[in-house]
């Protein structure tokens, strides 16, 4: 057993080995590793592994938003081609997400419609992903129907989201109390950063100024002990629950 866990060892080892050779790291890290096969390896890791591949991710994150911003059709685009050429429920899952995505909610509800017919009829994500469809085009009763639907079939299924989704499909559908039930549900049992944003938004909306404020107070709290490209990414919904106040408040 203890070769076993020694021949373990040099294995991840040799892994490193061959990340510190093709990214060009500095070659004593060959030493380290191979006198130190353990603790080398796992010094690397921490010093150079790690963040190199957190590197690679936000450069991968970047080059998406790039094209996105520069090409926002390019996806819809490929989703169409691949449909027409191969018309398989794959294909139109994808071409649905991406009408979703290019904010053409109407054909996107009409093809999620046609998957929720096919073999996919009872995947969670394709029901999810319909609902958010029939929320953004006004059609909540029916964006309702889905949700409860999936929480019936698989009760642990994306549960904040699927919680945050169903309050505001209640609340677009006319159901205020029913969608207060859920943004408090949401908050107290998850606590997220867009639950309690979202449940600001509508309180303030529908004149509930006390506690859209007092998320708001809560929502700043967590803003002070996030970094700088955190802060970035949530400025626009923090924007959202300060503009949603500010208007309830000059009612």
């Amino acid at each position: 057993m203890p070769f076993i866990g020694l021949g373990l060892h040099f294995l991840v080892a040799i892994f490193f080995a061959v990340h510190v050779i093709r990214k060009g790291r500095q070659m004593y890290w060959l030493i380290i590793l191979f006198s130190f096969p353990l603790l080398g390896s796992l010094v690397y890791f921490l010093v150079e592994f790690l963040p190199a591949l957190r590197v690679d991710r936000g450069l991968k994150n970047a080059a998406s938003a790039a094209v996105k911003i520069f090409d926002p059709t390019r996806e819809l685009r490929a989703a169409k081609d691949a449909f027409e050429l191969t018309p398989t429920a794959q294909n139109q899952i994808r071409l649905a997400n991406a009408l979703l995505d290019a904010g053409e909610t109407a054909k996107a509800v009409e093809q999620f419609d046609q998957c929720m017919k096919g073999p996919f009829s009872k995947d969670p994500e394709i029901a999810l992903s319909a609902a958010k469809a029939k929320l953004l085009a006004d059609q909540p009763v029916e964006a309702v129907h889905l949700l409860t639907d999936i929480r019936g079939r698989n009760a642990g299924f994306r549960q904040e989201q699927l919680c945050l989704l169903l309050a505001q499909a209640l609340a677009a559908a006319g159901k205020g109390a029913d969608a207060r039930i859920e943004f408090e549900d949401a908050v107290k049992r998850f606590g997220g950063v867009e639950s309690k944003a979202e449940y600001a938004v509508w309180s303030a909306t529908v004149g509930d100024v006390d506690t859209a404020r007092r998320l708001q107070s809560e929502l700043q709290q967590t803003w002070k002990h996030w970094d700088k490209h955190v802060r970035s990414l949530q400025a626009p919904l923090f924007k959202r629950v300060d503009a949603a106040i500010a208007s309830a408040a000059n009612r």
